[in-house]
């Protein structure tokens, strides 16, 4: 059996020089990305140049998974697992599932991991991102599709959608540059950019939502808690009754809007 390389102590002092919290941590887990100590030089300069450590080791942890990330994609957050949960809750089995603004397809691939006989399509402006998530999603049995919202989705599905998942952009224009540099630097600007109000893009999902829903299906999207009353507030003007979960221990907000039965 190989044995784990670890980490010498000045690769600790190099990250934490370059502002890494969790230095220590860090380098425990870039030691075991590597097989040589030149790789593991190389994955430390990668770091200490800013790049999020989930794109210099592949992988991010969400869920209780490992989710398969590519440069430039957006980092899973934990807080959208309060997304996951929810929609886990309301899922049955056989379920049909939309996950738009999938990213790299956590949600979607969390969401297959708890039930593989769900019917899942995933889809992603961006084509880096749609490449990223067929990686984790495709082998569950899900589909990706390269497009803007439900653009790219077979027309048959109308009317047919139990549950849409949405972890779409929702920052304020203005605010991304007050964002850590690991994100705005270092992921897609589509993947963040929500409009003047953080709202553009959940207010056109919530627009064409209705009409891929089946009667009773659920539209979810993540949300911050100042921008939840305004979200809430779109989903009741396309005829959706929302309601507002709130997470405490993941700092996490979603609402879930109800097409009428």
């Amino acid at each position: 059996m190989a044995r784990r390389m670890a980490p010498p102590a000045d690769i600790v002092d190099r990250l934490r020089a370059a502002g890494c919290v969790f230095a220590e941590e860090e380098a425990g887990l870039l030691a075991a990305a590597a097989g040589t100590p030149a790789e593991l030089d190389e994955l430390v300069a990668r770091r200490v140049s800013g790049l999020p450590l989930e794109q210099v080791l592949g992988w991010a942890e969400f869920y209780g998974l490992r989710i398969i990330l590519r440069p430039g994609v957006f980092v899973p957050r934990r807080r959208t697992g309060l997304l996951v949960r929810e929609a886990a809750r309301l899922a049955r089995p056989h379920s049909l599932v939309l996950d738009v603004c999938c990213g790299s397809g956590a949600v979607g691939t969390a969401l297959l991991a708890g039930d593989a006989s769900l019917r899942l399509f995933a889809t992603d402006i961006d084509p880096a991102a749609a490449v990223c998530a067929r990686l984790n999603v495709s082998p569950l049995g899900g589909e990706v599709l390269t497009g803007d919202l439900f653009g790219p989705l077979p027309a048959e599905l109308r009317g047919q959608v139990d549950l849409v998942v949405a972890n779409a952009p929702y920052v304020p224009t203005e605010a991304i540059e007050r964002m850590p540099p690991e994100a705005r630097l270092h992921e897609a600007r589509v993947a963040l950019d929500g409009g003047a109000d953080g709202l553009e893009v959940q207010g056109r999902i919530a627009a064409a939502a209705p009409e891929w829903l089946a009667p009773g299906g659920h539209l979810l999207v993540e949300t911050s808690a100042a921008q939840a009353p305004h979200t809430a507030a779109l989903f009741s003007r396309h005829g959706l009754l929302p309601r507002i979960r709130r997470s405490a221990a993941l700092d996490a907000t979603v609402v879930i809007g109800a097409a009428p039965a």
